[in-house]
């Protein structure tokens, strides 16, 4: 049988070390040797033996979602073998979190992690005025996190005396170590009059960097 389809970069190679690599721009290989994290639901194909529990629904088996306040249910993947994950054909980007690093992320974004990554739900300061408050995860310790984008994300360097105001509908995550607030860029007469459809937004200060997404539509719901 002759196609396109067989091309090498379609083909599912045999891992040569356990851990997290890209398949491909739109979905996630693991090689599973013990213990690893996912959102539940973003497992598409697995071989081996392995076994899917979902995690309990406390603070330790969800992650909080910007704005709404929502959970994002995760669910633990054990034994030996390979799975590969994806959400949506979605973006996705590995990133390799070192010890001292602290990487606050939007639950919405994440797709896989390494059990040796702690996580912690936090409200994200400043920004309580918001309907349910703001919350995100912080992710710290020593392993890779899989993050999935709605197209192309964009990282906005931001420097002492440069802020950067993201829309909370599109940003991704940033340095846990930023100061964040929220700003109004809409005058009380636009707002009366309608709005521009800018009215609030996170305002990032300190040294990092922020992720956006190139979309400012709301999630859809999980």
């Amino acid at each position: 049988m002759k196609s396109d389809l067989f091309a090498a970069e379609n083909l599912a190679q045999q891992a040569s070390v356990p851990g997290m690599s890209l398949q491909n721009a739109k979905s996630v290989k693991y090689t599973v040797n013990g213990e690893m994290h996912a959102r539940q639901g973003s497992m598409v194909a697995f071989r081996g033996n392995l076994q899917f529990e979902r995690k309990g629904q406390g603070l330790g088996g969800m992650l909080k979602r910007a704005v709404t306040g929502e959970g994002l249910a995760l669910m633990a993947v054990r034994g030996q073998g390979e799975a590969w994950f994806a959400h949506e054909a979605q973006n996705c980007f590995i990133v390799d979190i070192e010890p001292g690093d602290a990487l606050t992320v939007n639950g919405r974004n994440v797709l896989c992690f390494d059990a040796t990554l702690s996580y912690e739900i936090k409200t994200v300061k400043g920004a309580g005025m918001t309907g349910g408050g703001l919350f995100n995860s912080v992710f710290t310790g020593h392993g890779k996190l899989a993050l999935i984008c709605d197209g192309n994300p964009i990282v906005i360097p931001v420097s002492t005396n440069q802020p950067v105001y993201a829309d909370t509908d599109a940003v991704v995550g940033w340095s846990a170590q930023l100061n964040t607030s929220l700003h109004r860029s809409q005058s009380v007469g636009s707002m009366i009059r309608g709005g521009s459809g800018e009215a609030v937004q996170l305002k990032l200060e300190g040294e990092g960097f922020v992720v956006v997404r190139p979309s400012e539509l709301v999630p859809k719901a999980e």
